[in-house]
Protein backbone atom coordinates (compact mmCIF):
# COMPACT_ATOMS: atom_id res chain seq x y z
CA UNK A 1 0.00 0.00 0.00
CA UNK A 2 3.08 2.25 -0.02
CA UNK A 3 2.35 3.86 -3.45
CA UNK A 4 -1.02 5.11 -2.19
CA UNK A 5 0.63 6.70 0.83
CA UNK A 6 3.37 8.28 -1.30
CA UNK A 7 0.73 9.98 -3.43
CA UNK A 8 -1.11 11.12 -0.32
CA UNK A 9 2.04 12.44 1.37
CA UNK A 10 2.97 14.41 -1.76
CA UNK A 11 -0.32 16.30 -1.51
CA UNK A 12 -0.14 16.54 2.31
CA UNK A 13 3.41 17.92 2.19
CA UNK A 14 2.43 20.63 -0.28
CA UNK A 15 -0.73 21.46 1.68
CA UNK A 16 1.22 21.75 4.95
CA UNK A 17 3.95 23.98 3.48
CA UNK A 18 1.68 26.18 1.32
CA UNK A 19 -0.50 27.45 4.14
CA UNK A 20 -1.37 30.86 2.73
CA UNK A 21 -4.57 30.72 0.64
CA UNK A 22 -4.29 31.48 -3.07
CA UNK A 23 -6.21 34.65 -3.94
CA UNK A 24 -6.35 34.17 -7.71
CA UNK A 25 -4.93 30.99 -9.27
CA UNK A 26 -2.91 31.49 -12.44
CA UNK A 27 -3.95 29.86 -15.70
CA UNK A 28 -0.49 28.37 -16.15
CA UNK A 29 0.16 25.32 -13.99
CA UNK A 30 3.22 25.57 -11.73
CA UNK A 31 5.80 22.77 -11.99
CA UNK A 32 4.61 20.85 -8.93
CA UNK A 33 1.13 20.58 -10.40
CA UNK A 34 2.57 19.08 -13.59
CA UNK A 35 4.49 16.59 -11.46
CA UNK A 36 1.30 15.72 -9.59
CA UNK A 37 -0.70 15.45 -12.82
CA UNK A 38 1.91 13.06 -14.26
CA UNK A 39 1.93 10.99 -11.07
CA UNK A 40 -1.86 10.69 -11.14
CA UNK A 41 -1.95 9.69 -14.81
CA UNK A 42 0.80 7.09 -14.46
CA UNK A 43 -0.50 5.59 -11.24
CA UNK A 44 -4.13 5.40 -12.38
CA UNK A 45 -3.54 4.65 -16.05
CA UNK A 46 -0.77 2.06 -15.80
CA UNK A 47 -2.00 0.14 -12.78
CA UNK A 48 -1.98 -3.63 -13.23
CA UNK A 49 -4.77 -5.84 -11.88
CA UNK A 50 -5.80 -3.14 -9.43
CA UNK A 51 -9.48 -2.50 -8.72
CA UNK A 52 -12.49 -4.65 -8.06
CA UNK A 53 -13.72 -4.58 -11.69
CA UNK A 54 -10.35 -5.19 -13.39
CA UNK A 55 -11.41 -8.48 -15.00
CA UNK A 56 -14.75 -7.03 -16.09
CA UNK A 57 -13.04 -4.14 -17.88
CA UNK A 58 -10.61 -6.57 -19.52
CA UNK A 59 -13.59 -8.63 -20.72
CA UNK A 60 -15.13 -5.49 -22.28
CA UNK A 61 -12.02 -5.11 -24.45
CA UNK A 62 -12.11 -8.77 -25.45
CA UNK A 63 -15.77 -8.46 -26.46
CA UNK A 64 -15.05 -5.28 -28.44
CA UNK A 65 -12.51 -7.23 -30.48
CA UNK A 66 -15.37 -9.28 -32.00
CA UNK A 67 -17.50 -6.23 -32.83
CA UNK A 68 -17.56 -3.76 -35.68
CA UNK A 69 -17.01 -0.10 -34.85
CA UNK A 70 -20.74 0.61 -35.19
CA UNK A 71 -21.64 -2.30 -32.92
CA UNK A 72 -19.10 -1.27 -30.28
CA UNK A 73 -20.16 2.37 -30.17
CA UNK A 74 -23.84 1.46 -30.35
CA UNK A 75 -23.71 -0.63 -27.18
CA UNK A 76 -22.81 0.78 -23.79
CA UNK A 77 -21.26 4.21 -23.24
CA UNK A 78 -20.18 5.48 -26.70
CA UNK A 79 -16.75 7.05 -26.11
CA UNK A 80 -15.69 4.46 -23.56
CA UNK A 81 -16.81 1.70 -25.93
CA UNK A 82 -14.81 3.36 -28.73
CA UNK A 83 -11.69 3.27 -26.55
CA UNK A 84 -12.27 -0.42 -25.85
CA UNK A 85 -12.64 -1.09 -29.58
CA UNK A 86 -9.39 0.77 -30.35
CA UNK A 87 -7.58 -1.08 -27.54
CA UNK A 88 -8.75 -4.43 -28.95
CA UNK A 89 -7.73 -3.52 -32.50
CA UNK A 90 -4.27 -2.30 -31.43
CA UNK A 91 -3.80 -5.06 -28.83
CA UNK A 92 -3.07 -2.50 -26.10
CA UNK A 93 -5.18 -4.07 -23.38
CA UNK A 94 -6.76 -2.08 -20.54
CA UNK A 95 -3.66 0.12 -20.15
CA UNK A 96 -4.54 2.24 -23.19
CA UNK A 97 -8.13 2.74 -22.06
CA UNK A 98 -7.14 3.41 -18.45
CA UNK A 99 -4.45 5.92 -19.41
CA UNK A 100 -6.75 7.95 -21.66
CA UNK A 101 -9.37 7.96 -18.91
CA UNK A 102 -6.71 8.84 -16.32
CA UNK A 103 -5.66 11.89 -18.35
CA UNK A 104 -9.24 13.18 -18.43
CA UNK A 105 -9.84 12.43 -14.76
CA UNK A 106 -6.56 13.98 -13.58
CA UNK A 107 -7.14 17.05 -15.76
CA UNK A 108 -10.55 17.64 -14.19
CA UNK A 109 -9.26 16.98 -10.68
CA UNK A 110 -6.31 19.37 -10.98
CA UNK A 111 -8.42 22.13 -12.54
CA UNK A 112 -11.07 21.80 -9.84
CA UNK A 113 -8.50 21.71 -7.01
CA UNK A 114 -6.66 24.74 -8.38
CA UNK A 115 -9.94 26.67 -8.41
CA UNK A 116 -9.99 26.42 -4.59
CA UNK A 117 -8.13 28.84 -2.26
CA UNK A 118 -6.17 25.89 -0.83
CA UNK A 119 -5.68 23.68 -3.90
CA UNK A 120 -3.27 21.22 -2.30
CA UNK A 121 -5.62 20.66 0.60
CA UNK A 122 -8.40 19.90 -1.89
CA UNK A 123 -6.11 17.27 -3.42
CA UNK A 124 -5.40 15.83 0.04
CA UNK A 125 -9.16 15.31 0.48
CA UNK A 126 -9.42 13.74 -2.99
CA UNK A 127 -6.66 11.12 -2.70
CA UNK A 128 -8.11 8.69 -0.11
CA UNK A 129 -11.38 7.94 -1.86
CA UNK A 130 -11.91 9.79 -5.14
CA UNK A 131 -8.44 8.94 -6.49
CA UNK A 132 -7.64 5.66 -4.76
CA UNK A 133 -11.03 3.97 -4.87
CA UNK A 134 -13.10 5.63 -7.58
CA UNK A 135 -10.44 6.46 -10.18
CA UNK A 136 -8.71 3.08 -9.74
CA UNK A 137 -11.89 1.07 -9.45
CA UNK A 138 -14.73 2.68 -11.42
CA UNK A 139 -12.95 3.75 -14.61
CA UNK A 140 -15.95 4.97 -16.60
CA UNK A 141 -17.62 6.86 -13.78
CA UNK A 142 -14.33 8.32 -12.56
CA UNK A 143 -13.75 9.77 -16.03
CA UNK A 144 -17.26 11.20 -16.00
CA UNK A 145 -16.61 12.75 -12.58
CA UNK A 146 -13.33 14.27 -13.81
CA UNK A 147 -15.12 15.86 -16.76
CA UNK A 148 -17.92 16.99 -14.44
CA UNK A 149 -15.32 18.75 -12.26
CA UNK A 150 -14.14 20.63 -15.33
CA UNK A 151 -17.77 21.63 -15.77
CA UNK A 152 -18.12 22.70 -12.14
CA UNK A 153 -15.01 24.87 -12.44
CA UNK A 154 -16.55 26.49 -15.53
CA UNK A 155 -19.87 26.90 -13.74
CA UNK A 156 -18.13 28.86 -10.98
CA UNK A 157 -17.25 31.40 -13.69
CA UNK A 158 -20.86 31.26 -14.97
CA UNK A 159 -19.78 29.56 -18.18
CA UNK A 160 -22.92 27.50 -18.47
CA UNK A 161 -22.45 26.36 -22.06
CA UNK A 162 -19.02 24.98 -21.21
CA UNK A 163 -20.54 23.14 -18.23
CA UNK A 164 -23.21 21.57 -20.46
CA UNK A 165 -20.57 20.49 -23.00
CA UNK A 166 -18.39 18.86 -20.33
CA UNK A 167 -21.37 17.04 -18.81
CA UNK A 168 -22.41 15.83 -22.28
CA UNK A 169 -18.92 14.41 -22.85
CA UNK A 170 -19.00 12.90 -19.36
CA UNK A 171 -22.27 11.16 -20.27
CA UNK A 172 -20.50 9.58 -23.24
CA UNK A 173 -18.25 7.81 -20.71
CA UNK A 174 -20.96 7.03 -18.14
CA UNK A 175 -24.55 7.81 -19.02
CA UNK A 176 -25.56 8.58 -15.44
CA UNK A 177 -23.63 11.89 -15.65
CA UNK A 178 -26.73 13.35 -17.35
CA UNK A 179 -28.24 13.80 -13.89
CA UNK A 180 -25.83 16.74 -13.40
CA UNK A 181 -27.23 18.72 -16.34
CA UNK A 182 -29.98 20.52 -14.35
CA UNK A 183 -27.32 21.93 -11.97
CA UNK A 184 -26.66 24.64 -14.55
CA UNK A 185 -30.01 26.19 -13.62
CA UNK A 186 -28.66 26.77 -10.09
CA UNK A 187 -25.61 28.69 -11.31
CA UNK A 188 -27.11 32.06 -10.47
CA UNK A 189 -27.23 33.64 -13.92
CA UNK A 190 -29.29 36.77 -14.49
CA UNK A 191 -31.40 35.17 -17.22
CA UNK A 192 -32.76 32.38 -15.07
CA UNK A 193 -35.87 31.65 -17.15
CA UNK A 194 -33.91 31.43 -20.41
CA UNK A 195 -31.23 29.31 -18.78
CA UNK A 196 -33.85 27.02 -17.26
CA UNK A 197 -35.50 26.62 -20.65
CA UNK A 198 -32.50 25.60 -22.73
CA UNK A 199 -30.79 23.64 -19.95
CA UNK A 200 -34.06 21.80 -19.36
CA UNK A 201 -34.34 21.12 -23.08
CA UNK A 202 -30.74 19.87 -23.17
CA UNK A 203 -31.43 17.65 -20.18
CA UNK A 204 -34.41 16.04 -21.91
CA UNK A 205 -32.47 15.51 -25.16
CA UNK A 206 -29.45 13.98 -23.45
CA UNK A 207 -31.70 11.89 -21.21
CA UNK A 208 -33.38 10.40 -24.27
CA UNK A 209 -30.06 9.88 -26.05
CA UNK A 210 -28.02 8.50 -23.18
CA UNK A 211 -29.95 7.57 -20.08
CA UNK A 212 -33.45 6.30 -20.80
CA UNK A 213 -32.41 2.72 -21.58
CA UNK A 214 -29.99 2.78 -18.65
CA UNK A 215 -32.75 3.87 -16.28
CA UNK A 216 -34.83 0.91 -17.41
CA UNK A 217 -31.87 -1.40 -16.83
CA UNK A 218 -31.20 0.26 -13.47
CA UNK A 219 -34.80 -0.29 -12.41
CA UNK A 220 -34.73 -3.96 -13.38
CA UNK A 221 -31.19 -4.54 -12.14
CA UNK A 222 -30.21 -2.55 -9.06
CA UNK A 223 -33.66 -1.61 -7.77
CA UNK A 224 -35.68 -4.61 -8.92
CA UNK A 225 -33.08 -7.02 -7.60
CA UNK A 226 -32.58 -4.87 -4.49
CA UNK A 227 -28.79 -4.84 -4.81
CA UNK A 228 -26.87 -3.46 -1.85
CA UNK A 229 -23.38 -1.97 -1.67
CA UNK A 230 -21.33 -2.62 1.43
CA UNK A 231 -20.18 0.67 2.87
CA UNK A 232 -22.79 2.73 0.98
CA UNK A 233 -23.92 4.42 4.20
CA UNK A 234 -20.34 5.45 5.01
CA UNK A 235 -19.76 6.86 1.53
CA UNK A 236 -23.01 8.82 1.58
CA UNK A 237 -22.09 10.11 5.05
CA UNK A 238 -18.73 11.29 3.71
CA UNK A 239 -20.70 13.68 1.48
CA UNK A 240 -23.31 14.49 4.10
CA UNK A 241 -20.85 15.65 6.81
CA UNK A 242 -19.20 18.40 4.72
CA UNK A 243 -22.65 19.32 3.41
CA UNK A 244 -23.88 19.84 6.99
CA UNK A 245 -20.74 21.82 7.85
CA UNK A 246 -21.24 24.08 4.85
CA UNK A 247 -24.91 24.71 5.65
CA UNK A 248 -24.13 25.44 9.32
CA UNK A 249 -21.16 27.76 8.65
CA UNK A 250 -22.12 28.98 5.18
CA UNK A 251 -21.92 32.67 6.12
CA UNK A 252 -18.29 32.13 7.11
CA UNK A 253 -17.36 30.71 3.71
CA UNK A 254 -16.13 33.68 1.69
CA UNK A 255 -17.43 33.53 -1.87
CA UNK A 256 -19.86 35.36 -4.15
CA UNK A 257 -23.51 34.98 -3.20
CA UNK A 258 -24.31 33.12 -6.42
CA UNK A 259 -21.61 30.55 -5.70
CA UNK A 260 -22.78 30.20 -2.10
CA UNK A 261 -26.32 29.59 -3.34
CA UNK A 262 -25.13 26.92 -5.77
CA UNK A 263 -23.16 24.99 -3.15
CA UNK A 264 -26.04 25.35 -0.71
CA UNK A 265 -28.20 23.44 -3.16
CA UNK A 266 -25.42 20.91 -3.68
CA UNK A 267 -25.23 20.42 0.09
CA UNK A 268 -28.96 19.93 0.34
CA UNK A 269 -28.67 17.34 -2.43
CA UNK A 270 -25.96 15.50 -0.50
CA UNK A 271 -28.20 15.37 2.55
CA UNK A 272 -31.10 14.17 0.40
CA UNK A 273 -29.05 11.09 -0.50
CA UNK A 274 -29.18 10.11 3.18
CA UNK A 275 -32.96 10.00 2.97
CA UNK A 276 -32.84 8.16 -0.36
CA UNK A 277 -30.53 5.57 1.15
CA UNK A 278 -33.10 4.92 3.87
CA UNK A 279 -36.10 4.51 1.58
CA UNK A 280 -34.50 3.06 -1.56
CA UNK A 281 -34.71 -0.71 -2.04
CA UNK A 282 -31.20 -0.61 -3.56
CA UNK A 283 -28.31 1.06 -1.79
CA UNK A 284 -26.16 0.39 -4.88
CA UNK A 285 -28.21 2.75 -7.05
CA UNK A 286 -28.01 5.56 -4.47
CA UNK A 287 -24.33 4.87 -3.86
CA UNK A 288 -23.39 5.20 -7.54
CA UNK A 289 -25.34 8.43 -8.05
CA UNK A 290 -23.90 9.96 -4.87
CA UNK A 291 -20.39 9.62 -6.35
CA UNK A 292 -21.10 12.74 -8.41
CA UNK A 293 -21.35 14.72 -5.17
CA UNK A 294 -17.79 13.87 -4.07
CA UNK A 295 -16.48 17.24 -5.38
CA UNK A 296 -18.49 18.76 -2.53
CA UNK A 297 -16.02 17.16 -0.10
CA UNK A 298 -13.10 18.82 -1.87
CA UNK A 299 -14.85 22.17 -2.03
CA UNK A 300 -15.96 22.34 1.61
CA UNK A 301 -13.10 20.66 3.45
CA UNK A 302 -10.41 22.60 1.58
CA UNK A 303 -12.16 25.85 2.55
CA UNK A 304 -12.96 24.79 6.11
CA UNK A 305 -9.73 26.22 7.67
CA UNK A 306 -10.71 29.70 6.48
CA UNK A 307 -14.29 29.24 7.69
CA UNK A 308 -13.28 28.07 11.17
CA UNK A 309 -10.07 30.07 11.54
CA UNK A 310 -8.85 33.52 10.55
CA UNK A 311 -10.06 34.71 7.18
CA UNK A 312 -7.17 34.39 4.68
CA UNK A 313 -4.86 33.33 7.51
CA UNK A 314 -2.57 30.32 7.52
CA UNK A 315 -4.79 28.42 9.98
CA UNK A 316 -2.20 25.66 10.27
CA UNK A 317 -4.16 23.78 12.96
CA UNK A 318 -7.27 23.40 10.80
CA UNK A 319 -5.24 22.54 7.71
CA UNK A 320 -3.51 19.74 9.60
CA UNK A 321 -6.83 18.60 11.04
CA UNK A 322 -8.16 18.08 7.50
CA UNK A 323 -4.93 16.28 6.56
CA UNK A 324 -5.24 13.95 9.58
CA UNK A 325 -8.90 13.27 8.81
CA UNK A 326 -8.04 12.42 5.20
CA UNK A 327 -5.16 10.18 6.31
CA UNK A 328 -7.62 8.39 8.58
CA UNK A 329 -10.00 7.82 5.66
CA UNK A 330 -7.19 6.29 3.58
CA UNK A 331 -5.97 4.12 6.46
CA UNK A 332 -9.43 2.83 7.35
CA UNK A 333 -10.24 2.01 3.72
CA UNK A 334 -6.96 0.22 3.00
CA UNK A 335 -7.10 -1.80 6.21
CA UNK A 336 -10.80 -2.46 6.79
CA UNK A 337 -12.71 -2.09 3.49
CA UNK A 338 -14.35 -5.28 2.28
CA UNK A 339 -12.89 -5.04 -1.22
CA UNK A 340 -9.53 -3.42 -0.40
CA UNK A 341 -7.80 -6.71 -1.25
CA UNK A 342 -8.43 -5.93 -4.94
CA UNK A 343 -6.25 -2.81 -4.60
CA UNK A 344 -3.43 -4.54 -2.70
CA UNK A 345 -0.67 -4.81 -3.46
CA UNK A 346 -0.51 -1.94 -5.92
CA UNK A 347 1.13 -3.11 -9.16
CA UNK A 348 2.62 -0.83 -11.84
CA UNK A 349 2.42 -2.35 -15.32
CA UNK A 350 5.87 -1.29 -16.67
CA UNK A 351 7.51 -2.73 -13.56
CA UNK A 352 5.49 -5.95 -13.79
CA UNK A 353 6.33 -6.29 -17.51
CA UNK A 354 10.06 -5.94 -16.80
CA UNK A 355 9.95 -8.72 -14.21
CA UNK A 356 8.23 -11.20 -16.52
Amino acid sequence: MLPYWLLFFLAAWRASTRLQPVQAPTIRWPDWWWVTFAALVLMIGLRHQVGGDWLTYADHITEAGYQSLAQAVGTGDPVYSLLNWLAARMDLGPYFVNTVCAVLFAWGLVVFCRAQPRPWLALVVAVPYLVTVVAMGYTRQATAIGLAMLGLAALADRKILRFVVFVAIAAAFHKSAVILMPLAILAGTRQKLWTAFWVGLSSVVFYRLFLQDSVDALTVGYIGAQYDSSGAAIRVAMNAVPAALFLFFRRRFVMPQTERSFWTWMSLGALAFVGLLVVSPSSTAVDRLALYWIPLQLFVLSRLPNALGARNGQNAFWVRAVVVYSAGVLLVWLVFATHAFAWLPYQFYPWVALLR
